[in-house]
């Protein structure tokens, strides 16, 4: 079973019929006692670091998540990802989980795409992963792939964790961690036939490593 992390954070119920989809059994939960009994846990996410920390903090799962972060397959996408880091300049500067360094930094408006025009915020619509490292996320995907992102600040971790790298503006860490412990910025729920083999890789990882 894989368990959704519930932080009220909008878009758990996506995810779960992401993996509903792939015939994976779910369960979205803010009790640490379920998360630990979980093969694996997803932390999703949509909204602003500063709301999503404080209800964490509130509630003593920011403390449950670390810990189980430690001893269960994590994958954190999107708003999930950047908490992953260790800070955010969003809502004017939040402390995150640090379970990965790095920091979360709002892309820069006279930022410009390839052909010139200014950068949109936020990034939003399909764009390419370019994967820059092997991991089993990216098992038989093959290649660059299209991915639906929705976000005004981009993730800058430790260069030693990036996997895949998406231009907008500059070229940011649209993929890092390490084995077992991964971060997306885009929404593998919304991204068709590439994202939902990204939640099946993850699964299948989840159950190799019981």
């Amino acid at each position: 079973m894989i368990a959704i992390i519930d932080y009220q954070a909008g878009n758990q119920t996506s995810v779960q019929r992401a993996f509903a989809h792939l015939g994976i059994e779910t369960e979205i939960s803010a009790d640490p006692a379920r998360l630990a009994a979980a093969d694996g846990l997803v932390f999703p996410g949509v909204g602003a670091a500063g709301q999503a920390m404080a209800l964490l903090t509130r509630t003593g799962l920011d403390k449950a998540v670390r810990e189980l972060a430690r001893s269960r397959p994590f994958l954190g996408i999107c708003l999930g990802c950047q908490i992953m880091l260790e800070d955010s300049q969003e809502d004017g500067g939040v402390k995150t989980l640090g379970l990965i360094p790095g920091h979360n930094l709002r892309f820069d408006p006279t930022m410009r795409e390839e052909d010139g025009r200014p950068i949109r915020i936020p990034h939003m619509g399909w764009n390419r992963i370019r994967p820059v490292r092997d991991s089993p996320l990216f098992d038989g995907l093959g290649g660059e792939r299209q991915f639906y992102f929705v976000h005004s600040y981009y993730p800058r971790p430790d260069p030693a964790y990036v996997l895949g790298r998406t231009d907008y503006g500059l070229s940011f860490a649209s993929v890092f961690g390490r084995d077992g412990l991964w971060a997306v910025q885009f929404h593998p729920e919304k991204s068709g036939e590439p994202g939902l083999r990204i939640l099946s890789n993850f699964y299948r990882y989840c159950r190799g490593s019981e």
